[in-house]
């Protein structure tokens, strides 16, 4: 992406490895009218622009509380010093190193950054409901080294939806090896598939409060606020977060806490729903798309009912960085006319964990974000894939 992103051309080149919301998603007036109201009520708003608690705003931590229908929940809510990534970056800090389980395919950047700081990753595949229990069952057999169990409940890459009844029988799991596990809802809150099952919080039904969950505003209101939370069972590991999150920088900054504060109280309802209705509508485009050009060649295509993201299983065309579909996209093969527009994705390869079951099939998948570029452009990128596979396929020709 680093690569890419040097030489990227606007209006030529399109990009579908990215995942950043969409830029129309982002509400910029109403960001301006938050940021005017934090400025001018110094009641309200004490000190906006001052140092602020590690645990965040009170201001922040209500308006979450009474957005998340929890205001009599005992259980205890922080805000991360930077997002909910520091979130799971601090969760590497203050846990024991050891194992940790999550699906396959992984949840890529914190999979890394687990393992840099010495932890095992366990990856277990899914199934259409999230995490294959029988496949986690066999897995996790003889072990006693596991450190916590993690699971993207919008599962970044696949964009399967973990069900209730999964999330469920994972807290279950999770109770009878007396790990804490951490659902990560960073997608949740952008399901717009009208027949979706609504997500149902596990935290209540917690008997041993073992359970966790990891939020953010970024994917409704805006990345840049980089407000993310953690809500559970207060206790030493709450403790121990609120604690790195001081050491990090004190808390996050108390006027972007502030400005969330005023869009929950004041604008969350009609920009969910003019959010998600911009995404219904490009899934449902990019879909039609994607069976247009590429359905005869897929094996299987995941995603579409929630978050932005689009999973494709390729019947037996290679996406990873060596392959010819690849190079063809990036203009980088043979003969290549620099001119034409370079289609970035992600390779299946990064989105599977090298050591776990799909480190083969991974050679044949690839995510591809309907987030950040409008649908002309993404059904232009499909089109260019169409292209990418004959070139394949006339590579194949030519040398049998």
């Amino acid at each position: 992406m680093a690569e890419f992103a040097q030489g990227f051309r606007d209006g030529v080149d399109i990009n579908l490895g990215v995942g950043y919301v969409n830029e129309d998603t982002i509400p910029v007036a109403g960001l301006s009218e938050a940021l005017l109201a934090v400025a001018m009520d110094g009641v309200r708003y004490r000190q906006a622009f001052n140092y602020g608690s590690p645990a965040g705003s009170v201001n922040l931590i209500r308006s979450l509380r009474r957005f998340l229908k929890i205001e009599d929940s005992p259980l205890r809510l922080a805000i991360g010093a930077c997002g909910a990534t520091s979130i799971l970056e601090a969760l590497t800090d203050v846990m024991e190193p050891g194992v940790v389980v999550t699906s396959d395919p992984v949840y890529y950047i914190y999979s890394d950054v687990l393992e840099r700081k010495g932890f095992e990753i366990l990856a277990v595949q899914e199934d259409d409901e999230g995490i294959n229990l029988a496949a986690l069952e066999a897995k996790i057999r003889g072990r006693d080294n596991i450190s916590f169990l993690y699971v993207v409940t919008v599962n970044n890459p696949s964009c399967t939806i973990l069900s209730n009844a999964r999330r469920q029988a994972l807290l279950q799991v999770a109770t009878r090896l007396s790990a804490p596990i951490f659902y990560d809802l960073a997608y949740e809150l952008l399901l717009h598939d009208p027949a979706a099952e609504p997500f149902v919080s596990v935290l209540p039904r917690d008997a041993a409060g073992l359970a966790y969950e990891i939020g953010t505003l970024s994917k409704v209101l805006a990345p840049a606020l980089r407000i993310g939370y953690v809500l559970g069972p207060d206790g030493a590991l709450m403790n121990a977060l609120i604690q790195k999150t001081g050491d990090t920088g004190f808390s996050a900054p108390l006027f972007v806490q502030e400005m969330a504060s005023f869009m929950l109280d004041y604008a969350i309802d009609e920009q969910l729903r003019a959010v998600n209705a911009g995404y219904r509508e490009k899934a449902v485009a990019v879909r039609a798309g994607i069976e247009k050009e590429l359905g005869p060649y897929l094996e299987e295509c995941r995603g579409g009912r929630a978050g932005f993201y689009f999973y494709l299983t390729f019947k037996e065309i290679e996406t990873h960085t060596e392959s010819a579909f690849f190079r063809y996209l990036t203009r980088t093969h043979e003969g290549a006319d620099r001119e034409l527009p370079r289609i970035i994705y992600i390779p299946g390869q990064y989105c599977v964990h090298s050591g776990g079951d799909l480190a083969e099939k991974g050679k044949r998948q690839l995510r591809l974000s309907y987030g950040f570029e409008e649908v002309p452009q993404i059904l232009s990128a499909l089109q260019w894939m169409r292209k990418g596979v004959e070139f394949v396929e006339n590579e194949v020709k030519q040398v049998t």
